[in-house]
């Protein structure tokens, strides 16, 4: 397949290499020397010891690729409008975009069954209505990434997780489809676990679990994933912030315990000395999710009358922190 992966970034870098070692034609949207180590160089991944490198076209304007036959968005949630005409370059003649973001999605509304509560205004989550005015609901997949990836020099991406990676895709109103099961057998060809389901937002909402509560503490503490799991006290509120995000997502129809699961059978990775993407964004002075990651989902806690006293005490700090950096506009 003609592939593009927009954000070759961690995750981007890590599908880019492995798509393209696969034999498929993958191309990049990146910028500065990353970018210009992947013209030279293509992109190599660092998984165990395995060293994978893939040949890809890369530039920083999509336009230069022309249609795709599938289009992968790695890029955090907050960037998405200002690139939403790039991707629509990509996507011409109803080509599937797949969106791959941490937290709730901008598309989390499109397709949700009538049998489940209505979520809360999501408008900031799409500033503008830029994504819905160029992309037509059939050309949106939602993905859900499980795996750890830091970009450790230009043109090099190490994975934290070997052979434990997982990308789990779907319609957005669950149903089966022909392209669904294509992408997933393109991911399975790279070694990346990608199961069916027929709940996305039990994917959704059993990876926010993750991203709230060690997002949340590594955030204000600066620990790694490790830590905050095995720290007395931080492993305690930790414990109290997943009690919290599975109330808030059965209020809303989804059981997590359904989610699927990585091939070690594991929610998480474990014990990690791995900063979660939050916190890099954080220490690297990079706009961050705040908006998808935390203070969305406490939306959904109030639209469903959810009490949630610990994520009322923590997500008021994780913001005032980011935004006092001018990381996150409040």
């Amino acid at each position: 397949m003609r592939i593009a992966i927009y954000g070759a970034g961690a995750v981007g870098g890590h599908l880019a290499a492995k798509l393209a070692a696969a034999g498929h034609e993958v191309s990049v949207v990146a910028r500065g020397a990353h970018l210009a180590a992947m013209r030279d160089k293509g992109i190599t991944l660092l998984h165990g010891a395995e060293r994978i490198t893939g040949k890809v076209r890369a530039a920083e304007d999509p336009a230069a690729f022309g249609p795709q036959d599938l289009t992968i968005v790695a890029l955090k949630a907050n960037a998405l409008a200002a690139v939403s005409k790039g991707i629509a370059l990509l996507a011409k003649d109803g080509a599937p975009v797949v969106f791959a973001q941490n937290g709730i999605p901008w598309w989390y509304g499109m397709g949700l069954s009538a049998s489940r509560p209505r979520p809360p205004d999501l408008s900031r989550l799409d500033p503008g209505g830029a994504l819905r005015s160029v992309l037509a609901p059939e050309n949106v997949i939602g993905a859900v990434v499980y795996s750890a990836n830091d970009v450790v020099e230009p043109g090099v991406v190490m994975n934290h997780t070997p052979g434990d990676n997982m990308i789990v895709v779907g319609e957005v109103d669950d149903r089966d489809s022909t392209r669904i099961r294509d992408i997933r057998l393109a991911l399975e060809g790279t070694g990346i676990s990608s199961p069916p389901t027929a709940d996305l937002r039990q994917a959704v909402w059993g990876k926010l679990v993750l991203n709230m509560g060690t997002g949340t503490l590594c955030l204000l503490t600066g620990a790694t994933v490790g830590e905050a799991r095995t720290h007395p006290g931080l492993s305690g509120v930790n414990e109290r912030i997943l009690r919290e995000v599975r109330a808030i997502a059965a209020a809303h129809g989804v059981d997590t315990a359904g989610a699927p699961r990585r091939p070690s059978g594991k929610p998480h990775a474990g014990q990690i000395a791995h900063k979660p993407s939050i916190l890099q964004d954080y220490e690297r002075g990079r706009p961050m999710e705040v908006e998808a990651q935390l203070v969305t989902p406490l939306a959904f806690a109030r639209q469903a009358n959810i009490a949630t006293p610990t994520l009322d005490a923590l997500v008021p700090l994780a913001v005032h922190k980011a935004a006092a950096k001018g990381l996150y506009p409040t």
